[in-house]
């Protein structure tokens, strides 16, 4: 079993410094008029961790299978539901470029959202969620 750490301090306003209590901090914040835009909010950066933890497993899932991406890009959209008050439904653009077949591509993907924590979290907490991977590959499968 493996511990993580986050702490979470008000700095002022609805301005919030949160770290992990190693070398990593950011500045969470509101949009105006609420907040002071300094940062993103919580909800925000959980959709960045979303797209940051789908890329990074991706990248580890491509070493495993033995092919290096030239490129990838990962773009999340969600809704925020006024009556349940969170996200509800994520849309996830992904754009991957690799010098192997598009079935190898859409395997790492399958493989992707099987270990990806932050998908588990999102497909637990029922958010609906809808993956369109494009591919850029140089092989045809």
């Amino acid at each position: 079993m493996t511990k993580l750490y986050a702490k979470a301090k008000l700095v002022e306003n609805q301005r919030i410094d949160v770290d992990d209590r190693r070398t990593h901090a950011i500045c969470l914040d509101l949009a105006p008029p609420d907040g002071t835009d300094m940062g993103p909010s919580a909800l925000e950066l959980c959709l960045m961790s979303l797209a940051g933890c789908y890329a990074t497993i991706f990248v580890l899932t491509a070493k495993k299978m033995r092919f290096s991406l030239k490129n990838l890009e990962v773009n999340v959209n969600a809704v925020k539901s006024s009556e349940v008050g969170t996200i509800t439904e994520a849309k996830v653009d992904v754009l991957a470029d690799a010098d192997v077949p598009k079935d190898r591509i859409r395997r790492a993907h399958e493989l992707t959202l099987k270990g990806c924590p932050v998908e588990i979290l999102f497909e637990r907490a029922h958010v609906k969620m809808d993956y369109n991977l494009r591919t850029q590959a140089s092989h045809d499968a």
